[in-house]
């Protein structure tokens, strides 16, 4: 481990792109979430970056007075709908966009206000839509 070229990398990010070791505003916010875009698609390639991205960009959206309103309510709901609301969120989606996976605009609602819970075949096909694991509804 050269310590010296570690410490020239670090100061090189930070001069070129400092909101990968931590963002300060919404600017830099923006600027994170536009490069995780642009290099996710090779994931494997762009392991390291991305990490750094992740951990910077999950402590802004945890700190930022922006970002308040709805962690609190996320915290407030079941996980797995919590889950649903953030990737509804994420690919702009409303309660319409639900027919396949969970049935109609109502059913959908009463979900999201945790009237009604995710069930077997609701987390099975919300997995498979959004290629993720069925445990995160759980």
């Amino acid at each position: 481990m050269n310590l010296q070229h570690i410490e020239q990398s670090l100061n090189h990010i930070a001069l070129e792109a400092s909101f990968v070791l931590q963002i300060n505003n919404k600017s830099e916010h923006k600027q994170a979430l536009t490069l995780m875009e642009q290099i996710i698609e090779d994931y494997d390639k762009h392991e390291p970056l991305i990490d750094l991205l992740c951990i910077s960009i999950e402590k802004y959206e945890n700190t930022a007075d922006e970002f308040q309103e709805f962690n609190q309510r996320l915290s407030e709901m079941d996980s797995g709908v919590s889950v649903l609301a953030t990737l509804m969120d994420k690919h702009g989606l409303n309660t319409t966009d639900f027919s396949d996976e969970i049935g109609g605009k109502s059913l959908v609602s009463m979900i999201l206000n945790q009237k009604r819970p995710l069930n077997l075949g609701h987390i099975r096909k919300l997995a498979n839509r959004f290629n993720v694991p069925a445990q995160i509804f759980i």
